[in-house]
């Protein structure tokens, strides 16, 4: 099942599927968002909840009991609530239920908000802690940008200055091994060569804003003030670009398990809900 909502200005298509992003067009019909081609990548923009990147084992310990868990949770693979629904926004929920307590023992729920507002998409996450202790989780966004002309025709530009440090992986989980990379003035010529080992993790970024450039033009700004990590990502020869805002990351390899110790989790205390966003704004069609 999908919902679309639209302005004046974009039309976003949600699949209740993972409460995904699978479609952003401007008003003159271009698409932003990847079509999820299977020969490369099946999905768009996938919801990462309640981790980020993989466990080591794909296990975690909580109160000395073992979790199996696959990489970036079970959020995307599971249908969501449509809970409101106007012209330019829609509201998706996910609630704990039998299932998810199997390999996440707590009573959660989290909503997911699209909002249009011109030319922006504005995505809000609200994890909401319905349980009798503090709940542990990582955050993420996962959207995959369409490329459609060749991918050396496209760089990254930082809103500021930046000293890139990538963070390697080993056998998906994070290594201290890093790889330095080089900008010019905050830009980033992109280049398949990027990726030969994979994901670029930054844990630490100056900049809360990254636009996409296609011939040296602004297309999309993506603004994420609330998520401190950063990962971008693509598949070789692979038409699209993702830029995820990231609230945690993989295991490091030396990690203990327990997911109370794990680096960068986060919190939300009894009652309390947890909230942060994101801005997709479209810049120029072509």
């Amino acid at each position: 099942m999908k919902t679309s909502i639209k302005n004046s200005e974009l039309n976003a298509i949600i699949h209740h599927k993972g409460a995904e992003l699978i479609s952003l067009k401007s008003n003159d019909n271009r698409e932003y968002i990847w079509e999820g081609n299977p020969e490369f990548w099946g999905k768009h923009s996938p919801v990462l909840f309640p981790i980020v990147g993989t466990l080591k084992n794909n296990h975690y310990l909580y109160n000395d009991k073992e979790y199996h868990l696959l990489r970036h949770g079970f959020a995307r693979d599971v249908n969501f609530e449509l809970i409101k629904q106007t012209e330019n926004q829609a509201v998706f929920s996910l609630k704990a239920n039998d299932e998810t307590k199997k390999v996440y023992p707590f009573d959660f729920e989290l909503q997911l908000t699209y909002t249009l507002h011109k030319n922006k998409i504005v995505l809000t996450y609200t994890v909401i802690n319905n349980d009798v202790v503090s709940i542990p989780f990582s955050l993420g966004a996962h959207p995959a940008f369409a490329l459609p002309k060749s991918f050396e025709n496209y760089a990254l530009q930082f809103e500021k200055s930046e000293h890139l440090v990538s963070y390697q992986l080993d056998n998906d989980l994070l290594s201290n091994k890093t790889i330095e990379i080089q900008t010019n003035n905050g830009k980033l010529p992109l280049s398949y060569s990027l990726f030969e080992k994979d994901a670029l993790i930054f844990k630490k970024l100056n900049s809360k804003k990254i636009s996409i450039l296609e011939n040296t033009i602004p297309i999309l700004t993506l603004e994420c003030e609330d998520f401190p990590h950063l990962g971008i990502w693509t598949k070789k020869n692979a038409p699209f670009l993702c830029l995820e805002p990231w609230l945690g990351y993989s295991d490091a390899v030396t990690c203990s398990g327990n997911i109370l110790e794990k680096e960068a989790i986060q919190m939300v205390e009894v009652d309390e809900a947890f909230e942060c966003q994101f801005t997709i704004e479209i810049l120029a069609t072509s």
